[in-house]
Parts: structure tokens; C-alpha cells; sequence
């Protein structure tokens, strides 16, 4: 009997808006929640560029989800989780 390789089609990522919460455990799928939502606030405070990128139009550090626009300046710097 010949044993069969079932292979795992991986999904491309989506660009779309993602709930703060979403995206973090998406980079970090195996820590709780509020340390990826930690690192995901300090790898952003820790890239000026990508910082000045977010914040500096209307959209604030205080919603509580990232616009298509942030996620797609996220995906340039830190690449797809």
C-alpha cells in the first residue's frame, strides 16, 4: 500500500482591515494575546519610519483596528505573518 503525501495548500494572505488584536496573533499565533499585542505596539514604536507612516494622518494609535492602508505599511516593514 502506497502511503500519500497530503499536502497543506497554504492560503495567500489577505490585505484587508484587521482588528488590532487579530493582527498581532497572527505575528505571534502562540503567545496570549496581550504579549502580542505588546510586541506588535513595540515593533511599531521601534521603527520611526513605520510609526511617522501610521499615526501621522487621521487614523490614531487608540482604534482598536488597523485600516488596509496600515496593514499594507506593516506588511513593507515586518512582511506577511
Amino acid at each position: 500500500m502506497k502511503a500519500e503525501k497530503e499536502e497543506i495548500a497554504e492560503e495567500p494572505f489577505v490585505r484587508r482591515p484587521y482588528l488590532k488584536s487579530e493582527l498581532a496573533h497572527l505575528y505571534n499565533p502562540y503567545g496570549p494575546l496581550v504579549y502580542a499585542m505588546r510586541k506588535m505596539r513595540e515593533w511599531i514604536r521601534n521603527n520611526k519610519e513605520l510609526y511617522d507612516a501610521m499615526y501621522s494622518g487621521g487614523e490614531g494609535k487608540n482604534d482598536h483596528a488597523y485600516s488596509a492602508m496600515h496593514v499594507f505599511m506593516m506588511f513593507r516593514v515586518l512582511d506577511e505573518p
